[in-house]
């Protein structure tokens, strides 16, 4: 994804951030449909998907011949500087005033 001269190199938001946003709001997306939205290879969001099964921030379910994809929200944000907040406190920050949102 090239971007145009005037946009900022960097974002506020890692990738890991954004496949947990969009599983919560989609939580039978497929992979390369979360790849598509972020912007990432469908192979970047596989190892994502499971750095956040390894932390136990998200449980896959196989339901059928796709997989559904649970938040586990209490879990603690993983930086020292943010380990007061939990998952759930950024996903509704980033949901906050969506229509689509799930809560």
């Amino acid at each position: 994804m090239t971007q145009p001269p005037h946009a900022p190199s960097w974002t506020f938001l890692s990738n890991h951030s954004r496949v947990l946003l969009c599983l919560k709001r989609q939580p039978d997306a497929t992979l390369r449909q979360v790849a598509a939205d972020v912007g990432i290879t469908e192979r970047a969001v596989q190892r994502i998907v499971r750095d956040l099964e390894d932390a136990g921030i998200l449980i896959r379910q196989r339901v059928g011949r796709r997989n559904t994809y649970q938040v586990e929200a209490n879990r603690p944000l993983r930086h020292p500087l943010d380990a007061h907040r939990n998952v759930n406190e950024l996903l509704e920050l980033l949901l906050a005033g969506r229509q689509d949102s799930e809560g």
